[in-house]
């Protein structure tokens, strides 16, 4: 499915909406056809973190939910499956915030990251 626009800023401002509720939002960027997310969970109130697999089935149920009422329509949005990968260091972190960075340059819809309306990084990176 290609997301129109409209689709894009439900799905971003959902993302940013997240940030210090259940996760630390490091970056994200929603591309037409798919969404990137790196982001860290935070711990519930008994210390524990919060598990990646609801939130993502948060930000799934959510997001498709909104979209469908924006599009007048019913059925999935998202893929079942997901693709996560933990992270090993800082300068891991800052390497995949690039990648999400660079993602709409290299798909060819921008010539720089900034120029990407559906583009979130944390200041955090000071970029």
């Amino acid at each position: 499915m290609i997301l129109a626009a409209e689709a894009r800023d439900l799905v971003l401002a959902h993302c940013r909406r997240e940030h210090e509720k259940r996760i630390h939002l490091h970056a994200a960027v929603v591309m037409p056809n798919h969404v990137h997310v790196l982001l860290s969970p935070l711990r519930d109130s008994n210390g524990w973190p919060f598990p990646l697999v609801d939130i993502l089935q948060c930000l799934k149920g959510a997001t498709a939910h909104r979209i469908n009422k924006l599009r007048n329509c019913s059925g999935p949005v998202w893929e079942e499956e997901s693709f996560d990968h933990g992270l090993r260091s800082d300068e891991s972190l800052r390497e995949k915030c690039e990648y999400i960075r660079q993602n709409p340059v290299t798909a060819g819809l921008v010539r720089r990251p900034e120029d990407y309306r559906w583009l979130w990084v944390n200041p955090e990176f000071g970029w």
